[in-house]
């Protein structure tokens, strides 16, 4: 099933369920109890949010052995986790601002794993359960600042540096599916999930024996090789395959 959010006809925040091109509102929650009403609203017609209003963000950095290599950096021995804030999160189509106080963002091109369940300290062999769906993202990197900086909470942290969508898609094999991204039309990210240096079983056992995981909360796996920065008229797009295709343009912050 395929889980969206959209602004309703008061404009607020409202969870769906999209069927082809129609969507039908969702009473309650769809983390728990719920209802689907008639999907009749036509897709284009919305205005789509970023499927989920995560409470955590957590980040795999180097989760693909080729990624490391083009910046020269060894591939970690255990999962290297950072946070992005949850007011970096965008949804399908919003604009990505590019901050004055860079000189180099980049697209980093990812799958994105929807929490669905309470957990703490969960084994690899369990991991899986506690698995609502995925979304596409896009963990947009101010570079030179993350390379300047000790830690790299400025250069991911910016407003809009966290693009998520179309949607959640809960019946979805991330074993090997083919993650995608293209600027202007150009292919510059190409990999398999299956090339991930951890799964993500071991990521969502190794994140909730330091934090306890609730539902909404998404890990970003990490991004294949081919980041590349991103100016002012870009439009930059991350598919992946059994999921779809995430949107967006790109500006200066004014």
């Amino acid at each position: 099933m395929r889980i969206v959010r959209y602004l309703n006809s008061d404009d607020k925040p409202q969870f769906g369920w999209a069927h082809q091109f129609k969507v039908g509102p969702i009473e309650g929650d769809p983390f728990g109890e719920y209802r689907r009403l008639e999907a009749s609203l036509a897709i284009e017609e919305l205005k789509l949010l970023a499927p989920v209003a995560p409470g955590k963000i957590i980040c795999l950095g180097r989760n693909y052995a080729a990624h490391a290599a083009e910046h020269d950096a060894e591939v970690p021995e255990i999962p290297l986790i950072f946070l992005k804030p949850p007011s970096a999160v965008i949804g399908h189509n919003e604009k990505i601002l590019l901050p004055q106080q860079s000189r180099r963002v980049e697209h980093e091109a990812e799958l994105v794993v929807v929490i669905g369940r309470h957990g703490r300290r969960i084994k690899s062999d369990e991991a899986m359960k506690y698995v609502f769906g995925y979304t596409a993202g896009n963990d947009v990197t101010a570079r030179d600042l993350q390379m300047s900086d000790a830690q790299w909470t400025r250069g991911k942290g910016f407003d809009t540096f966290c693009a998520l969508g179309p949607w959640i898609e809960t019946e979805f094999d991330p074993a090997d599916a083919i993650v995608t991204c293209h600027v202007n039309g150009d292919l510059k990210q190409m990999a398999s999930t299956r090339d991930m240096v951890f799964d993500i079983p071991r990521q969502i056992s190794f994140i909730s024996s330091v934090m306890t995981l609730e539902p909404g909360d998404i890990i970003m796996t990490g991004t294949p090789a081919g980041v590349s920065p991103l100016s002012p008229g870009d439009v930059v797009e991350v598919t992946i395959d059994g999921i779809g295709n995430l949107r967006n343009p790109v500006q200066s912050e004014t």
